[in-house]
């Protein structure tokens, strides 16, 4: 209980975490709004692209939305921390590379991309691929459905192009650059808060539901699986400290009334 006092913030997987079945639950959508409501930082981190976020960034009670595994941020300008030169946009999109990195990045991850479909007749790109800035993905149980042989495959493919490679409940993504998901909520803590996330991690929750979690799972002492995760536990290395009687969008309820529980205490 004690340890649930300090939280200040909390970070979120989206998909199967804060959604089921591809969409928001209304007592998803509420925990962030009482997390919010409370004076909780609340951002979400994701392997969607940030095409895919944008409504949602601006739809959701959220800080941030870090897309694509940590490389580009779409922050809430209502607070007017980021402003473009007009000074009117609501949302500001940020990144961690240079637009040239970026630009010769995405030509070489496409190059990538072909590959992996040519070699791998049953591997299709990802629905949201369009949305996609600085890395590739894979479909393999959103609209498809591939075997872990052929997961895989995917992946192997992709390390031996020089690619990071993580598997969501979803996808199978791909980029380059050291960031991931545990890099990108530092860099979007020192980019939007001011602050050194190192330096009070315990002040922070992490809610997910997959193996591209694990690296969250086992930096962050409020660590919180929801239900649904005990589907990839034998494939995970660091297991969630806790893990939520609720599955997808219930779990993460039941996360959220656990911490504003812990605050009126």
């Amino acid at each position: 209980m004690d340890r649930r006092r300090r939280i200040t913030g909390v970070f979120t997987d989206i998909d199967d975490t804060l959604t089921t079945e591809g969409a928001i639950t209304p007592d998803a959508l509420a925990a962030l709004t009482a997390l919010k409501s409370a004076g909780l930082d609340v951002m979400a981190i994701t392997g969607r692209p940030v095409g895919w976020s944008e409504p949602f960034a601006l739809a959701w009670p959220v800080d941030a939305i870090v897309a694509e595994n940590g490389a580009v941020a779409l922050v809430n300008n209502k607070k007017g921390i980021f402003r473009t030169a007009g000074g009117h946009q609501t949302l500001s999109k940020i990144y961690q590379s240079d637009a040239s990195t970026r630009a010769a990045n995405l030509a070489r991850l496409q190059a990538v991309l072909a590959r992996i479909e040519r070699e791998l007749p049953d591997a299709r790109r990802a629905t949201d691929s369009p949305g996609r800035e600085t890395d590739i993905a894979i479909d393999h149980s959103e609209f498809e459905h591939l075997d872990l042989a052929q997961v895989a495959d995917v992946v192997r493919i992709m390390r031996s192009e020089g690619l990071n490679a993580t598997v969501s409940s979803i996808h199978i993504n791909g980029w380059l650059g050291d960031h991931d998901k545990l890099q990108g909520a530092g860099w979007i803590v020192r980019e939007l808060l001011g602050r050194d996330l190192e330096a009070e991690r315990d002040r922070w929750v992490y809610v997910g539901d997959s193996t591209n979690d694990q690296r969250m799972f086992e930096a962050f002492g409020n660590s919180i699986g929801v239900a649904n995760v005990r589907r990839f536990e034998a494939q995970l290395s660091h297991l969630p400290r806790y893990i939520t009687r609720g599955e997808r969008g219930a779990g993460f309820a039941e996360v959220a009334a656990a911490v504003l529980a812990a605050r009126t205490a």
